[in-house]
């Protein structure tokens, strides 16, 4: 294949670039103490069109694809995760769920708003009792005159407390295990429809999670996301994409803390000579740029399938595994290379470390990936 990429998705990663530089990292800082993006800059990404790039230019996106989406993203995590956490919330999850199994009505209606930023999106799947194993949530979609009506609880939903769309997922054949299990796009400003507790997380202080509660919340039969008794297919399908353009995101956050890295050992002096001399720090610059690239390589690559139309579930488990590990060891590599300094929160090493932590968690374990993968190789 043709590692190029197109002139026109160039000049939207040079574009996400320079804005990431002089107006998101300038910024980070100020995002971590006040765990707030600030409203302002939410909206200059609207302009931008951040929040539909990944989106047919017909439903009012920038029609970038799964790869353009990519290069977005990376750029997005270099400044801050909690931005691309906020943005991946919005369209990798929310956003693409309906875009992938909603019929034309229901794309029509919700993705030109989403596009714009005017509605903000959710995905809610994981529950108190159903968090790896999505397969057996319990949140009850009761039918009623011309639709539904969902009671339960979702938790760990990012994007929840300011959310106007859900994309979720509730049981409506209890005894159909996974072919029981039907998605739809809830609207969050109605009644039977409120959020819980607002969670404190280690990391990712400028993008917002919470509890979201049904209680008897109505959702019409036309809001259903592809078929009844289909949700579950729907949520891998939109994970398959968002995986990927999660490790996108890794891809940049580990870009971001080598460059720091690299910066530092020249700049530090110790016995009399920069610390960048030393054989130590060398290779952990040297084991960082190798895990760096081979992580960009897996994310073009599973970009570039699915934009041409092919599966790309195995390797969206391959790149979730992979970056979600290789970010990791770059920011405890990073923080080592800044010695005390980078246990420091005046550094934002010290944040990258922090939240880079849950990517091994959410939109499926490392646990999970392992057996995704081990699992397509054994049926081969």
């Amino acid at each position: 294949m043709d590692f190029t990429v197109p002139d026109e998705l160039q000049l939207l990663r040079n574009t996400v670039r320079e804005y990431v530089r002089d107006r998101l990292v300038p910024l980070s800082m100020e995002i971590e103490r006040q765990e707030l993006i600030p409203p302002d800059v939410l909206e200059e990404m609207k302009e931008l069109g951040f929040f539909g790039l990944p989106f047919p230019e017909e439903y009012g996106g920038l029609g970038a694809g799964e790869l353009g989406y990519c290069l977005a993203m990376e750029e997005l995590g270099a400044a801050n995760a909690a931005i691309s956490n906020v943005i991946g919330g919005h369209s990798s999850l929310s956003g693409m769920a309906i875009y992938v199994d909603g019929s034309e009505d229901l794309k029509s209606r919700y993705l030109p708003e989403m596009c714009s930023g005017r509605k903000l999106g959710a995905f809610a799947l994981t529950e108190p009792n159903a968090g790896s194993d999505a397969a057996h949530i319990q949140v009850n979609a009761e039918r009623a005159d011309g639709g539904f009506r969902l009671t339960g609880t979702k938790m760990w939903v990012t994007n929840g407390p300011v959310a106007d769309v859900l994309a979720t997922f509730a049981v409506t054949d209890k005894g159909a295990g996974t072919k029981g299990i039907t998605a739809f796009a809830v609207d969050t400003h109605q009644d039977g429809v409120r959020v819980g507790k607002i969670d404190e997380k280690m990391g990712l202080h400028g993008s917002l999670t919470s509890e979201i509660i049904f209680d008897g919340a109505f959702v019409p039969q036309e809001n259903v996301i592809g078929e009844e008794g289909r949700g579950f297919r729907t949520a891998m399908k939109t994970l398959d994409a968002a995986r990927i353009a999660l490790g996108a995101s890794c891809v940049g956050q580990a870009q971001a803390m080598l460059q720091r890295a690299v910066q530092w050992s020249k700049e530090r002096l110790q016995f009399g000579r920069p610390i960048g001399s030393n054989q130590a720090i060398q290779w952990m610059l040297a084991d960082s740029e190798v895990d760096i690239h081979a992580g960009r390589m897996m994310v073009y690559n599973a970009a570039w399938k699915i934009d041409t139309g092919q599966r790309a579930s195995h390797e969206a488990a391959v790149v979730k595994l992979y970056c979600s590990e290789m970010v990791n060891r770059v920011a405890d590599r990073c923080v080592q290379v800044h010695g005390g300094m980078g246990y420091m929160r005046e550094l934002d090493i010290e944040r990258f470390y922090r939240d880079a932590r849950i990517l091994r968690i959410y939109e499926g374990t490392s646990e999970v990936q392992r057996m995704i993968i081990a699992d397509d190789l054994l049926k081969a």
